[in-house]
């Protein structure tokens, strides 16, 4: 594995096991800040490195009815407060070049992931304007992507960086692969693969997402969360992402495929066991 990092006090790519964790999308203010204040009580008592993820905008919604998020301007400024008020770093995606400045200088000088959603990391432009930016950048794993060309995603960050004589600060985040229509599957040694690139963090929750598969509305099968998580971390991986939320039911973004927040600390003690085996 290569190209370890610092996330504020966080070693991307370290000994330790790190957690990104959040809803799917920012619902509100009071939500944000309410999961966000949760899930850290929950690291804080385990002692695992935790980052906030939220997105302002979900841009990728089956339907166009689907709620999106608070928009730019109004999302940044929540993660930012989260990020300043709590101490964490925050991730939230970005999809659109244009964007990508815009949501980098509203976060302002806190801590946080610019997020490429799967779908779009190939966009050369768009891991461009991230690199540019100086912050760290995860690539989510395309479902469409053999996790060994993900390495031409992390060049083009790096070469970006290395033209304004910076360190690129990227890491590859694995969701699962398409298989047919409407499901998808995870093929475990992708995450050795990709870790010869940059550090890989294992999403959890979208590996167990059914896309659009009922009436234009994505499912999930959230039981199988711990499962997958569970291999992943024995498959040897730096992070783990799990969206999570506090009435998956009435979530108001994939909540089908999210770990319900009153499961959060079972399954976290369960990976670090795991972790903490494979390291010895």
């Amino acid at each position: 594995m290569t190209g370890s990092f610092q996330l504020g006090s966080i070693t991307v790519g370290g000994p330790k096991l790190f957690l990104i964790a959040g809803p799917c999308v920012i619902e509100s203010e009071q939500h944000a800040r309410k999961m966000a204040d949760a899930i850290q009580r929950i690291t804080s008592d385990l002692g695992i490195p935790y980052v906030f993820k939220a997105s302002y905008d979900k841009a990728n919604r089956t339907s166009i009815r689907s709620f999106r998020g608070p928009g730019l301007d109004e999302g940044c400024r929540i993660l930012r407060l989260i990020a300043e008020s709590n101490g964490l770093p925050v991730l939230t995606d970005v999809h659109t070049p244009e964007q990508v400045k815009q949501a980098s200088d509203a976060l302002g000088p806190a801590e946080a992931l610019l997020q490429i959603p799967a779908f779009l990391c190939r966009q050369t432009d768009l891991l461009i304007a991230a690199a540019e930016t100086g912050r760290a950048i995860n690539v989510k794993k395309g479902q469409f992507v053999a996790p060994s060309d993900m390495r031409h995603a992390v060049e083009k960050i790096a070469d970006t960086a290395a033209l304004a004589n910076a360190t690129a600060r990227v890491c590859l985040t694995e969701r699962g692969a398409s298989f047919g229509y409407n499901n998808l599957v995870v093929d475990m040694r992708s995450l050795p693969i990709m870790r010869g690139f940059a550090p890989v963090i294992f999403d959890g929750t979208h590996s167990v997402q059914t896309p659009s598969a009922a009436n234009g509305v994505s499912g999930g099968q959230p039981e199988f969360i711990p499962v997958l998580a569970r291999a992943a971390v024995a498959a040897g991986i730096d992070g783990i992402f799990l969206e999570t939320h506090d009435d998956p039911a009435d979530a108001k973004s994939d909540g089908a495929n999210a770990l319900h927040l009153n499961h959060m600390k079972s399954v976290l003690e369960s990976l670090l066991a795991i972790h903490t085996a494979v390291a010895r």
